[in-house]
């Protein structure tokens, strides 16, 4: 069963108005390859402004929002403001979510189900530390996220899984093409086991960690990485060519 690619570029929270536009007239000269699905999460802050300049095939997504449609929460967006804003797509569980932030597995799972629940897609992220990698923990650490999700959602339609090692990002170190593989096909595995068969098959699982211009092609030929989570790479020229990685 055919995956779309997938390519979501992670902005995290960089940029102004000047630069949102230097990134898009990038995207727009491109080339960018038809077949693949385009994606850039933009801080909130500009999320207004980017949408209205994007062209129809790129996404804009936010990075984060809340569990809840409205309340006491300063400081937080809901699914229903950025739906307001014609905005469909939500980065959620970011390692830096995690890590910096504390967000626990139930609450990034509370916020998956809710985001859904009210019509966004979702790229819902997991991953391991160095030390749990290190002390074997990697297939353990990466069940017990997604399982957390798994709890609290019944349609895997409008999700996009994104295996972020966190020893990996922002570091230079990338995982190799067959570390990578090796870990998502134990999530496509897990996906058959605990959910069925058919969002095995279906949901796309992509690699985020590091990624660049010079590694996007090695990692792209793995048969279970449906694309990539890029971060620093995203602000700059070589976005493209981590799109095209499949030509």
């Amino acid at each position: 069963m055919s995956r779309k690619f997938f390519v979501g570029g992670n902005w995290k929270m960089n940029g102004s108005k000047k630069v949102a536009d230097e990134l898009l007239g990038n995207l727009v000269k491109g080339p960018l390859d038809p077949n693949v699905e385009v994606l850039i999460g933009v801080p909130a802050i500009y999320l207004d402004v980017v949408r209205e300049k994007a062209p129809c095939n790129i996404y804009v997504a936010a990075q984060n929002c809340y569990k809840t449609e409205k309340g006491a929460f300063t400081g937080e967006i809901s699914p229903s403001m950025l739906k307001d804003i014609g905005i469909d797509w939500v980065i959620l569980g970011h390692s830096e979510r995690r890590q910096i932030f504390q967000e626990t597995d139930t609450l990034i799972a509370e916020k998956v189900n809710h985001a859904l629940e009210s019509g966004l897609s979702v790229v819902a992220c997991i991953g391991e530390t160095l030390e749990e990698r290190e002390a074997g923990q990697t297939e353990a650490v990466v069940a017990k996220q997604i399982k957390a999700i798994k709890e609290k959602i019944s349609n895997w339609q409008n999700v996009v899984i994104a295996y972020e090692p966190v020893w990996a990002i922002g570091t230079g170190k990338t995982a190799s093409p067959q570390q990578a593989q090796d870990v998502h096909k134990i999530l496509r595995k897990w996906l058959s086991d605990e959910v069925n068969e058919t969002v095995a098959k279906t949901t796309r699982i992509i690699y985020g960690g590091s990624v660049t211009s010079s590694n996007c092609k090695e990692l792209a030929k793995e048969c279970d990485i449906d694309g990539f989570l890029v971060g620093g790479a995203s602000l700059k020229p070589e976005f493209v060519e981590i799109v095209n990685a499949n030509q």
